[in-house]
Formats: C-alpha cells, structure tokens, sequence
C-alpha cells in the first residue's frame, strides 16, 4: 500500500474538453508519454469544476462519468433520456460520457466533483462518507478527497487528518476505511485485466 498525500500547490487547472469552463485536477491516472492535461492517454481524472451558467456538457465517448455536487443545490442534467437529477448535494450518480448532455441551474451556480475513466480500461465509483460511515478499500487506487472542511479519517488502520480541499491517494489498498469527522469523497478505481500500464 503506498499514500500520498494530495494538496491544493498540486492540483493543476485546464480547460473543459468543450472549451466552456475551467477543471480543477485533483488526480489522474495517464499512459506514459502523454501530455498532461490533454484528453489523449487519459486512463481516469478526478476534478473539480464551477458551473455557472447553463450549457451543453463536452462529448466524453467512451468514458464514465461519476459527478456530486459539493457546492449549490439545483443542477439538473437533461439528456435524451431524461434528466438526471443534481439537485441535492453530495448524491453522486453515473452516466456514460457520450449522453449528448445539457446542464440547468435551477437556483444558481454550483461546483461539481467529477471522477471520469475510459471504461474500456477502468472501472469508477465515487461514494460520499460521512463522520461515522464505513467502506471497504478494494479498488487498485482510491483518492479520499474532504470537499467542504477537515476530515479525519482511519484508512487501513492508519489515522490520517485531510484538510480542506487536500486530498489522500492510495494505490493498492486493502482494508476498511472509516470516516470519523467531517465528510469525504472516495473515488475508487479498479483496473480492468486489459488496462494499459
């Protein structure tokens, strides 16, 4: 097991694949030799993002996409389909990235977590614990990222303190995770035998 411990100094900011916004990169997994920041060679990326306005989401083919809201209330994803229902915080759902997606704000902005992965190399899950709540570690790498405050935590038997808008990465984890205060998010992602390494 090893952990890293992720703070903001580190975390990178590009533009949406679209050109309509800012991300904030909290993490990534790439393949080696591409650009960071660009989409090619992107295995799964973690970020954060403002959406303030109402507007079309970019065309992620070939990727899932798990999204909460962490700042707002209101958002509404229409697609096709339905909508997808944002409207209360801290209740991740998934989609597939190639849903042809339009955002509404129903009462302002707000500012969205969103963990992404070419499925065809990566399986993704994004929970949200809070001060008492359990999870058991089996994914190759999960990111506990604390969106709103400090959180402690007992991850695999070790204490650990995260702050605000700081981030714990932890590759090969085995063994329960505890939220003892404050909330978290905990992207998990799992490597499927045909992954690129």
């Amino acid at each position: 097991m090893h952990i890293s411990l992720l703070t903001p100094a580190s975390f990178r900011r590009f533009p949406w694949k679209n050109g309509g916004g800012v991300t904030i990169d909290i993490a990534e997994d790439r393949e080696p030799g591409s650009a960071p920041g660009g989409w090619d060679g992107v295995i799964w990326r973690l970020g954060r993002t403002t959406i303030s306005v109402p507007a079309p989401f970019s065309d992620l083919s070939g990727f899932d996409r798990c999204q909460v809201v962490v700042s707002g209330s209101g958002l509404v994803l229409d697609t096709p389909e339905g909508e997808v229902d944002l409207r209360k915080p801290f209740r991740p759902v998934r989609y597939r990235g190639e849903a042809p997606i339009a955002s509404r704000l129903e009462t302002g902005p707000v500012e969205v977590v969103n963990l992404i992965a070419d499925r065809q190399w990566a399986a993704i899950r994004l929970d949200v614990l809070q001060a008492g709540d359990q999870l058991a570690l089996t994914a190759d790498t999960a990111v506990i990222y604390a969106p709103t405050g400090a959180s402690q935590i007992m991850a695999v038997d070790q204490p650990c303190t995260i702050g605000a808008d700081h981030a714990v990465r932890i590759d090969t984890p085995a063994g329960p995770l505890e939220c003892r205060s404050g909330l978290i998010l905990v992207a998990s992602i799992s490597r499927r035998a045909t992954a690129r390494q």
